[in-house]
Formats: C-alpha cells, structure tokens, sequence
C-alpha cells in the first residue's frame, strides 16, 4: 500500500511524488526483488482485542516517509496472519491508495490511544482512488483483504503494540 496524502496543522499535503517515483524505480525486475528492493523493514509484533479474544499478527513496520511510501507494493501473498503497520508518529487524517499493489487488503485505521478508529475492507489492487481514514489517526495495520471481517475486527477494539504505549 502506497501512503498517499497526509494533513497536519497546516492543511492537507500532498506526498504524491515519493511513492510514484518510488513505484517507477521498481517496475522493472523479478518480483521478489521488487517485493522487498532496498527497504529491509522492521519486524515486530501486535494483537488485536476483539469480542474478547486476542488475534496476534506479525508485521512489518513502516515507520519512514520512505517505507511507508513503498507498503506493501508488489507482494504477490501476505501470510494470514502477517501485516504492515505504518506509523505517522502522530494523529492526523490519512489517505492511501493500491498503486503497484499487487493484493485486495484490509486497511485499519487507528487512533494514539490504539483505539480501531474505521476499517476499510477488501481495497482493491492497483487501484488509484484514494481511500482515507475518516479520522485522525497515529496508524494503520494492512492486512489480507477479508481477514477483519473474518476475525471479527471492527471500530472500538484495540489493538496493542508500543507504538500506542500499550504494548
């Protein structure tokens, strides 16, 4: 998932030119090598509370303009309970899209606290509509499309991991 657009005190910005020109650089080449490139990204791990289970997930962390810039672009699979997190570091609105992304994900969209603020489900690959947050939020988890639903992930649970301070 290519990060889109970001807004801060000062209004909407728009981060267009870092992930087209970031989605160029790599069209050309196998796709593993494109899957990864030159971005080794920081794994960690997070859990979901919802409906009173705990759902843990492995992912990778998008915590540069740079990584989350690439996301989860040209990955042929993601396993069912792998992901990516970005993190803006901060609460603001976000927006995204599916450019050079090569699979349908879920897209959760979380508050500071680690509140699921929306869920955008099964976003379609290389799509370029822009699918936004809805509200401010510190980050999203990118998982397989249709997982949330299967899972029972919805607004209001929380997820843990450091990143919100509870984890």
């Amino acid at each position: 998932m290519a990060f889109l657009r970001s807004s801060g005190r000062l209004g909407r910005r728009l981060v267009l030119a870092a992930p087209l020109l970031v989605g160029a650089t790599f069209t050309v080449g196998t796709s593993a090598a494109r899957a990864q490139g030159d971005i080794k990204f920081q794994r960690s791990s997070l859990v979901v509370v919802t409906g009173g289970r705990e759902i843990k997930f492995d992912v990778e962390l998008a915590l540069t303009e740079t990584e989350r810039a690439r996301g989860l672009m040209f990955r042929e699979k993601l396993g069912p309970y792998d992901g990516m997190l970005f993190d803006f570091h901060r609460e603001a609105p976000v927006s995204f899209w599916m450019k050079n992304t090569l699979i349908p994900l879920d897209m959760v969209f979380i508050a500071g606290d680690g509140t699921i603020r929306h869920v955008h489900a099964n976003a379609v690959p290389l799509s370029t509509d822009s699918i936004s947050s809805e509200h401010p939020v510190r980050g999203v988890l990118e998982i397989n499309g249709g997982s949330a639903k299967l899972l029972g992930i919805k607004p209001g649970d929380k997820v843990r991991h450091p990143i919100f301070g509870n984890g």
